[in-house]
Order: C-alpha cells, then sequence, then structure tokens
C-alpha cells in the first residue's frame, strides 16, 4: 500500500476516527472529542472543523502510556496511581498526531490556528470513555489504536474534521 493514498475522516457527531486508504474505509475508531463541541477560536476548547494535515508525528518508540507534557515524554507512564496523585490533569499518552489547518480564516493563521492551538490526535488512559464528547479540543484514542495508526500514517496525511 502506498503512505500517500492514506487520509482520515473524523466524524463529530459519530465520535468516530476512519482511516480511509484511498476512497476506501480501511479501519474505524473510536474516539472522543472536545466535551464544548466543535470550534475553531484559541481558547475555546473546542474541536476544530475542515481540513487539517499532520504537521508532526510525536513519540515515536515510546511506551504504551508514556506520559507527554508539551510534546515532550515526561518519563512517567500513566497508573491509576498517578491519575489519583494528579486528579484533573489532562493526560496525553502514548502518540501525537498534531494537526494543523488547511483552511485560511477557518482552522489557519490568527485566532483559529490548529496547530497553535496544540490539537492533536492521542492516547488517553485505557479509563477513559470514547465514544461521546469529553475532552478539551484534541481527539482521544484507545493507546493501542493511536499506536496502530500513527505506525500506518505519514507526516503530510490529510484528516478531516466534519
Amino acid at each position: 500500500m502506498s503512505t500517500s493514498s492514506w487520509s482520515i475522516r473524523i466524524t463529530l457527531a459519530e465520535q468516530r476516527l476512519e482511516l480511509l486508504h484511498g476512497e476506501a474505509p480501511f479501519k474505524s475508531y473510536a474516539i472522543s472529542t472536545s466535551k464544548n463541541g466543535p470550534g475553531e477560536r484559541a481558547g475555546s476548547y473546542q474541536t476544530p472543523r475542515g481540513a487539517h494535515v499532520i504537521r508532526a508525528k510525536i513519540g515515536a518508540g515510546a511506551p504504551l502510556g508514556a506520559v507527554f507534557r508539551g510534546r515532550r515524554p515526561t518519563g512517567e507512564i500513566y497508573s491509576e496511581e498517578l491519575a489519583r496523585a494528579q486528579p484533573g490533569r489532562d493526560w496525553i499518552l502514548t502518540r501525537i498526531l498534531w494537526l494543523s489547518g488547511l483552511e485560511v480564516g477557518r482552522n489557519r493563521l490568527g485566532d483559529v490556528d490548529s496547530m497553535r492551538r496544540y490539537i492533536y490526535i492521542h492516547g488517553t488512559p485505557d479509563s477513559t470513555k470514547l465514544g461521546s464528547p469529553s475532552s478539551i479540543g484534541c481527539v482521544r484514542m484507545r493507546n493501542l489504536a493511536v499506536v496502530e495508526l500513527f505506525d500506518l500514517v505519514p507526516a503530510g496525511t490529510r484528516v478531516e474534521i466534519a
């Protein structure tokens, strides 16, 4: 399979991420997007819509449950004990696919820039309920699923959020 023919479609209403090869569905994953709904403005904690691209892939080779802060591994591995010690922390785990908007004025540049808003597809604790909105803007996935996706798609892969 040619890596250039991958694309991703995220459907907010269904809370699904679909990996496409060409036009054909290849894999489908349960996800969680923003509990504040869709929106593009900086500070809204909403999930941006429209055409995006994976600008950077972060975390190759990191263990399952590796904790990231500021796109850097902290050296921690997620556990329920760690979660109890740090309630309310937004856990970014295992891998990061950093999104950049492609539509100037909608999700690129100014106060609607997805990349400057640090919008990612990333892993989440296994205890996180997927299939309903609960994030603060990012797209959360199971750790094994995000590793699978990370390994399949190259940087530059198109991502449509609708």
